[in-house]
Protein backbone atom coordinates (compact mmCIF):
# COMPACT_ATOMS: atom_id res chain seq x y z
CA UNK A 1 0.00 0.00 0.00
CA UNK A 2 1.03 3.59 -0.22
CA UNK A 3 1.68 5.90 2.80
CA UNK A 4 -1.32 7.44 4.29
CA UNK A 5 -0.97 11.20 4.53
CA UNK A 6 -1.42 11.10 8.26
CA UNK A 7 2.47 9.87 8.39
CA UNK A 8 3.85 13.08 7.79
CA UNK A 9 0.96 15.02 8.86
CA UNK A 10 2.28 15.91 12.61
CA UNK A 11 5.82 15.07 14.56
CA UNK A 12 5.86 12.13 16.13
CA UNK A 13 7.11 11.84 19.67
CA UNK A 14 9.65 9.42 20.17
CA UNK A 15 8.40 6.99 22.85
CA UNK A 16 5.55 9.34 23.49
CA UNK A 17 6.03 12.64 24.83
CA UNK A 18 8.77 12.12 27.94
CA UNK A 19 9.67 13.91 30.42
CA UNK A 20 11.75 12.24 33.33
CA UNK A 21 11.31 14.80 35.16
CA UNK A 22 7.73 15.14 35.58
CA UNK A 23 7.50 11.21 36.17
CA UNK A 24 6.62 10.86 32.38
CA UNK A 25 8.76 7.57 31.61
CA UNK A 26 9.24 6.94 27.78
CA UNK A 27 6.65 4.16 26.23
CA UNK A 28 3.85 4.55 29.12
CA UNK A 29 0.56 5.73 28.95
CA UNK A 30 1.50 8.71 30.73
CA UNK A 31 4.23 9.63 27.76
CA UNK A 32 1.29 8.80 25.30
CA UNK A 33 -1.26 11.23 26.99
CA UNK A 34 1.25 13.85 27.02
CA UNK A 35 1.44 13.38 23.20
CA UNK A 36 -2.29 13.13 22.32
CA UNK A 37 -2.41 16.82 24.78
CA UNK A 38 0.01 18.03 22.38
CA UNK A 39 -1.35 17.32 18.88
CA UNK A 40 1.63 14.51 18.78
CA UNK A 41 1.55 11.27 16.98
CA UNK A 42 3.74 8.61 18.85
CA UNK A 43 6.58 6.37 18.23
CA UNK A 44 6.66 3.09 20.56
CA UNK A 45 8.58 -0.32 20.73
CA UNK A 46 7.24 -3.56 21.43
CA UNK A 47 8.78 -6.72 22.44
CA UNK A 48 7.98 -10.02 23.63
CA UNK A 49 7.39 -12.05 26.70
CA UNK A 50 7.89 -15.42 27.34
CA UNK A 51 4.48 -16.03 27.05
CA UNK A 52 4.27 -14.68 23.50
CA UNK A 53 2.37 -10.91 24.33
CA UNK A 54 3.95 -8.32 22.96
CA UNK A 55 4.96 -5.54 25.70
CA UNK A 56 5.57 -1.58 24.65
CA UNK A 57 9.29 -1.39 26.02
CA UNK A 58 12.39 -0.58 24.03
CA UNK A 59 14.92 -2.48 25.76
CA UNK A 60 16.05 -6.46 25.83
CA UNK A 61 16.90 -6.00 29.00
CA UNK A 62 15.09 -4.81 32.24
CA UNK A 63 17.87 -2.94 34.20
CA UNK A 64 17.91 0.37 33.01
CA UNK A 65 14.14 1.16 33.16
CA UNK A 66 13.01 -0.84 36.10
CA UNK A 67 13.33 -0.43 39.92
CA UNK A 68 13.29 -4.77 40.90
CA UNK A 69 13.88 -6.02 37.40
CA UNK A 70 16.61 -8.02 36.28
CA UNK A 71 17.60 -9.68 33.18
CA UNK A 72 15.40 -10.62 29.85
CA UNK A 73 12.10 -8.98 28.67
CA UNK A 74 11.91 -12.41 26.92
CA UNK A 75 12.44 -14.68 30.38
CA UNK A 76 8.87 -12.81 32.05
CA UNK A 77 5.47 -13.26 31.36
CA UNK A 78 2.97 -10.21 30.77
CA UNK A 79 2.02 -10.43 34.06
CA UNK A 80 5.34 -10.33 35.65
CA UNK A 81 6.44 -7.43 33.83
CA UNK A 82 3.63 -5.24 34.74
CA UNK A 83 4.00 -6.26 38.30
CA UNK A 84 7.56 -4.15 38.06
CA UNK A 85 8.11 -0.63 39.44
CA UNK A 86 9.50 1.67 36.19
CA UNK A 87 11.85 4.32 37.33
CA UNK A 88 10.83 7.87 37.97
CA UNK A 89 7.23 6.95 37.64
CA UNK A 90 3.68 5.25 38.83
CA UNK A 91 3.41 4.11 35.27
CA UNK A 92 3.25 -0.04 34.40
CA UNK A 93 4.74 -1.76 31.58
CA UNK A 94 1.45 -2.32 29.32
CA UNK A 95 0.59 -5.03 26.90
CA UNK A 96 0.12 -3.48 23.09
CA UNK A 97 -3.62 -3.77 23.73
CA UNK A 98 -3.63 -1.87 26.55
CA UNK A 99 -1.49 0.62 25.26
CA UNK A 100 -3.44 0.77 22.11
CA UNK A 101 -6.38 1.28 24.45
CA UNK A 102 -5.21 4.34 26.24
CA UNK A 103 -4.82 5.76 22.40
CA UNK A 104 -8.50 4.71 21.41
CA UNK A 105 -7.29 5.83 18.22
CA UNK A 106 -6.82 9.82 19.32
CA UNK A 107 -3.67 10.12 17.00
CA UNK A 108 -1.56 8.39 14.88
CA UNK A 109 0.77 5.57 15.91
CA UNK A 110 4.21 4.31 14.76
CA UNK A 111 4.71 0.75 16.35
CA UNK A 112 8.71 -0.72 16.24
CA UNK A 113 8.93 -4.16 16.79
CA UNK A 114 12.06 -4.91 17.74
CA UNK A 115 14.25 -7.75 16.55
CA UNK A 116 17.25 -9.98 17.76
CA UNK A 117 17.43 -11.12 13.70
CA UNK A 118 17.23 -14.72 14.74
CA UNK A 119 14.32 -15.38 12.39
CA UNK A 120 11.97 -15.59 14.99
CA UNK A 121 8.06 -13.73 13.99
CA UNK A 122 6.21 -14.84 16.50
CA UNK A 123 6.28 -10.70 17.85
CA UNK A 124 5.70 -9.82 14.22
CA UNK A 125 2.34 -12.41 14.23
CA UNK A 126 1.09 -10.64 17.90
CA UNK A 127 1.56 -7.17 16.74
CA UNK A 128 -0.96 -8.44 13.53
CA UNK A 129 -3.27 -10.13 15.60
CA UNK A 130 -3.12 -7.63 18.35
CA UNK A 131 -3.74 -4.81 15.58
CA UNK A 132 -7.07 -6.92 13.93
CA UNK A 133 -9.14 -5.04 16.23
CA UNK A 134 -7.54 -1.68 16.38
CA UNK A 135 -9.48 1.09 14.10
CA UNK A 136 -6.94 3.82 14.87
CA UNK A 137 -4.06 5.26 12.41
CA UNK A 138 -0.76 2.54 13.01
CA UNK A 139 2.15 2.11 10.81
CA UNK A 140 4.55 -0.80 11.53
CA UNK A 141 8.36 -0.55 11.14
CA UNK A 142 11.31 -2.96 11.77
CA UNK A 143 14.95 -2.74 11.22
CA UNK A 144 14.92 -5.80 10.18
CA UNK A 145 14.09 -6.54 6.71
CA UNK A 146 12.66 -9.77 7.41
CA UNK A 147 9.82 -8.72 9.54
CA UNK A 148 8.74 -5.77 6.97
CA UNK A 149 8.77 -8.43 4.06
CA UNK A 150 6.58 -10.89 6.39
CA UNK A 151 4.20 -7.85 7.34
CA UNK A 152 3.45 -7.19 3.50
CA UNK A 153 1.98 -11.04 3.80
CA UNK A 154 0.23 -10.87 7.33
CA UNK A 155 -1.19 -7.15 7.51
CA UNK A 156 -1.20 -5.54 4.04
CA UNK A 157 -3.72 -2.63 4.88
CA UNK A 158 -1.02 -1.63 7.45
CA UNK A 159 1.67 0.63 5.99
CA UNK A 160 5.28 -0.80 6.79
CA UNK A 161 8.38 0.90 7.04
CA UNK A 162 11.71 0.14 7.28
CA UNK A 163 14.22 1.31 10.08
CA UNK A 164 17.68 2.18 8.89
CA UNK A 165 21.13 3.69 9.71
CA UNK A 166 24.37 3.95 7.66
CA UNK A 167 26.51 1.96 10.24
CA UNK A 168 26.15 -1.19 12.15
CA UNK A 169 29.10 -1.96 13.62
CA UNK A 170 27.68 -1.20 17.10
CA UNK A 171 25.42 -2.70 19.89
CA UNK A 172 23.18 -6.13 18.59
CA UNK A 173 23.76 -5.76 15.04
CA UNK A 174 27.97 -6.11 15.64
CA UNK A 175 27.54 -9.85 14.94
CA UNK A 176 25.62 -9.67 11.72
CA UNK A 177 27.57 -10.77 8.92
CA UNK A 178 29.21 -7.95 6.61
CA UNK A 179 27.08 -9.06 4.14
CA UNK A 180 24.01 -8.45 6.08
CA UNK A 181 24.99 -4.81 7.05
CA UNK A 182 25.97 -3.91 3.67
CA UNK A 183 22.30 -4.71 2.58
CA UNK A 184 20.84 -3.10 5.21
CA UNK A 185 22.73 0.24 4.89
CA UNK A 186 22.40 0.34 0.96
CA UNK A 187 18.27 -1.23 1.26
CA UNK A 188 19.44 -4.25 -0.72
CA UNK A 189 17.00 -6.13 0.36
CA UNK A 190 14.03 -3.65 -1.10
CA UNK A 191 12.30 -5.70 -3.92
CA UNK A 192 11.83 -8.66 -0.70
CA UNK A 193 10.90 -5.71 1.34
CA UNK A 194 8.84 -3.07 -0.38
CA UNK A 195 8.73 -0.63 2.75
CA UNK A 196 5.75 2.13 2.36
CA UNK A 197 7.96 4.59 3.95
CA UNK A 198 11.83 5.06 5.53
CA UNK A 199 12.30 5.66 8.92
CA UNK A 200 16.46 6.96 8.98
CA UNK A 201 19.34 7.79 11.21
CA UNK A 202 19.23 11.83 11.03
CA UNK A 203 23.11 11.72 11.14
CA UNK A 204 23.02 9.77 7.80
CA UNK A 205 20.49 11.23 5.98
CA UNK A 206 22.48 12.69 2.83
CA UNK A 207 23.24 9.13 1.78
CA UNK A 208 22.19 7.74 -1.18
CA UNK A 209 19.62 5.09 -0.42
CA UNK A 210 17.36 7.53 2.08
CA UNK A 211 17.93 10.47 -1.12
CA UNK A 212 17.15 8.33 -4.23
CA UNK A 213 13.76 6.38 -2.03
CA UNK A 214 12.52 10.09 -1.67
CA UNK A 215 13.89 11.66 -4.58
CA UNK A 216 13.13 8.81 -7.06
CA UNK A 217 10.61 6.44 -5.55
CA UNK A 218 8.46 8.88 -3.73
CA UNK A 219 8.78 7.21 -0.49
CA UNK A 220 8.07 9.44 2.58
CA UNK A 221 11.25 9.31 5.23
CA UNK A 222 10.79 10.12 8.29
CA UNK A 223 13.86 10.45 10.28
CA UNK A 224 15.11 9.53 14.08
CA UNK A 225 16.05 10.75 16.92
CA UNK A 226 15.80 14.62 16.45
CA UNK A 227 16.86 16.22 19.42
CA UNK A 228 18.91 19.62 18.71
CA UNK A 229 17.94 22.67 16.34
CA UNK A 230 20.92 21.70 13.93
CA UNK A 231 19.17 18.05 13.72
CA UNK A 232 15.93 19.33 13.01
CA UNK A 233 17.75 21.91 10.19
CA UNK A 234 19.05 18.42 9.00
CA UNK A 235 15.74 16.89 8.77
CA UNK A 236 13.81 19.60 7.08
CA UNK A 237 16.16 19.22 4.45
CA UNK A 238 16.50 15.87 3.75
CA UNK A 239 12.94 14.35 5.32
CA UNK A 240 9.24 14.37 5.54
CA UNK A 241 9.20 13.75 9.16
CA UNK A 242 10.82 13.36 12.43
CA UNK A 243 10.80 11.32 14.88
CA UNK A 244 11.62 13.84 18.02
CA UNK A 245 12.40 14.06 21.97
CA UNK A 246 13.48 16.52 24.65
CA UNK A 247 11.75 19.55 22.93
CA UNK A 248 8.90 20.70 21.13
CA UNK A 249 8.66 21.14 17.39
Amino acid sequence: MSAPAWLIARPIAHRGLHDRARGVVENTASAARAAIEKGFAIECDVQLTRDLDAVVFHDYALERLTVDGAGRVADRTAAEMAALSLKHTADRVQTLAEFLAVLGGRTPLVLEIKSAFEGDMRLTRRVVDVLKDYDGPVAIKSFDPDIVALLRELAPDRPRGIVAENDYEHGEYARLSAETKRAMSNLLHYERSRPDFLSWQVKDLQSAAPYLCRKAVGLPVMTWTVRTPEQLAQARAGADQIVFEGFLP
